[in-house]
C-alpha cells in the first residue's frame, strides 16, 4: 500500500490524503510493522518520549527499541485516532493536523483496555506530486498499564 497520495485536484483530496496518512500510521504500529513505519516517516522527525528522531532507519530502529512484539508480529494494539483537525495550505503544498489518539491493547491475560491516550501534531508537505509527513509530535498526557507496550 502506498504511503502517499497522488496531488489532489481540490482541497477535499487533500483533506482525504492526509487523513489516509493518519490511518496508515495507526495501521503500521498496530501490525508491528515498523519497517513499514520507517518508510512512511521517511522524511519526517519523529517526537514521542524521548528525543526527536529522524529518517527511515532511526524511526524504524526506535521502534524496534520502543514496543513489545508478541508471537503473532503484533503490540496486540489498536490505535484508534480521533478529533482530527486538518489545515492546509494548498499554494505552499503544505499542512497541518491535530488529532486524539487512544491506545488499546488485549492480551490473553489482560483484558482489553485503554493504556494511553494523548494528541497527536502533525506537519506535511506534498513533493512529488504526494502528501507526506515531515513532523509526527506525540503528546501522550494519560497513561494505564503500559508495561505490556514500551520495554523499559
Amino acid at each position: 500500500m502506498p504511503t502517499s497520495t497522488p496531488v489532489p485536484a481540490d482541497p477535499a483530496s487533500s483533506h482525504r490524503a492526509i487523513e489516509n496518512l493518519i490511518a496508515r500510521y495507526a495501521e503500521l504500529v498496530d501490525d508491528g510493522d515498523f519497517a513499514g513505519l520507517g518508510t512512511l516517516l521517511a522524511d519526517a522527525t519523529f517526537t514521542g518520549g524521548g528525543e526527536p528522531v529522524s529518517g527511515r532507519a532511526a524511526i524504524e530502529k526506535m521502534f524496534r527499541d520502543t514496543l513489545i512484539v508478541y508471537a503473532d508480529g503484533t503490540p496486540r494494539t489498536q490505535h484508534v485516532t480521533t478529533n482530527t483537525a486538518i489545515e492546509v495550505d494548498e499554494q505552499a503544498g503544505t499542512a497541518r493536523a491535530r488529532s486524539y489518539v487512544t491506545v488499546l491493547q488485549a492480551l490473553p491475560d489482560l483484558p482489553l483496555q485503554p493504556i494511553a491516550g494523548g494528541r497527536y501534531h502533525d506537519r506535511f508537505e506534498r513533493r512529488d506530486g504526494r502528501w507526506r509527513f515531515v513532523e509526527r509530535k506525540v503528546r501522550i498526557n494519560l497513561v494505564g498499564d503500559v508495561s505490556r507496550h514500551l520495554r523499559r
